[in-house]
């Protein structure tokens, strides 16, 4: 059963593709693979296409230029969701994000999640082939993000995640605005604003070997102009959220303390799955 489509967002990846949709099949056989190409001047949609011809597991939509990660993804989760799959995956085409990990990520799907996030930035996580500077400076704009938003996972940057398809409607995410990395922060954002269940998986991310990184500093500049305007607009209303909801806890406890000594624990029994609650 296909149940599973994995969007991989390409642009001048032609020494990537081959190899990353081998491993994605080969990691699993309950997906399809979705290459968005954005007319990769090298090649990379014809190469697609070839590619698509010799299996019936791989999909390929072209879209006439460059316009932004967002906006593949956006394209990617439509046609998805239009063909009826139940998880839609976000994959890099560089071979940044390791296949053979996905079976990770389904499994925290299959288990609840409404929203897996491949995380760098917890236990049994991590990025080997870094350079210092690069991790501080990812470490760093996931903490600006997470302090901003308001947000309690380690990574909320990364690219590598499990939507349920009921999740990207509650999330509306047609209307994200965001189109380089912020696109992850504000998917993020918006997952744990709609208070859907959210859970990181650690994974190890490997440094591309072939062809350019698609990073700038006008992506940098727009990640950072955005959640800023998105942390102060949105105080206001995470104070009373905060607030309601402590409230419930008080007065949840409150009820339990009035009920018979030899009733059971509030939190008694098999602990909760960590991160499946977007309220933690």
């Amino acid at each position: 059963m296909f149940d599973t489509l994995v969007i991989v967002p390409t642009y001048n990846e032609i020494e990537n593709l081959t190899e990353i949709t081998s491993r994605i099949l080969a990691a699993s056989d309950r997906v399809h693979i979705l290459v968005v190409d954005d007319n990769s001047p090298d090649g990379t949609g014809q190469l697609a296409d070839e590619l698509a011809a010799a299996t019936s597991r791989i999909r390929v939509l072209h879209r006439l230029q460059k316009s932004g990660l967002g906006d593949a993804y956006r394209a990617g989760f439509a046609w998805g969701l239009e063909q009826g799959y139940q998880f839609l995956v976000e994959m890099d085409g560089d071979g940044s994000h390791r296949p053979e990990q996905l079976p990770d990520l389904l499994a925290a799907a299959d288990a609840g999640a409404d929203v897996v996030l491949g995380s760098r930035w917890v236990t049994g996580g991590g990025a080997p082939n870094w350079a210092l500077r690069r991790s501080i400076l990812s470490r760093a704009g996931s903490f600006y993000a997470r302090c901003a938003l308001g947000l309690p996972y380690r990574d909320v940057t990364g690219g590598y995640r499990v939507f349920r398809n009921t999740a990207l409607e509650r999330i509306d995410y047609a209307t994200v605005q965001s189109q380089g990395y912020c696109f992850q922060i504000e998917m993020a954002w918006r997952a744990h604003e709609s208070r859907l269940r959210i859970v990181e998986v650690p994974i190890q991310f490997a440094e591309r070997e072939n062809g350019t990184s698609k990073m700038s500093m006008a992506i940098v500049v727009e990640a950072v102009t955005r959640v800023t305007i998105w942390g102060f607009t949105g105080l206001p209303s995470r104070l009373v959220r905060n607030a309601v909801d402590a409230s419930s806890v008080g007065a949840r406890s409150l009820e339990d303390d009035g009920n018979d000594s030899d009733r059971a624990p509030l939190h008694g029994g098999a602990p909760a799955a960590h991160g499946l609650d977007g309220r933690r």
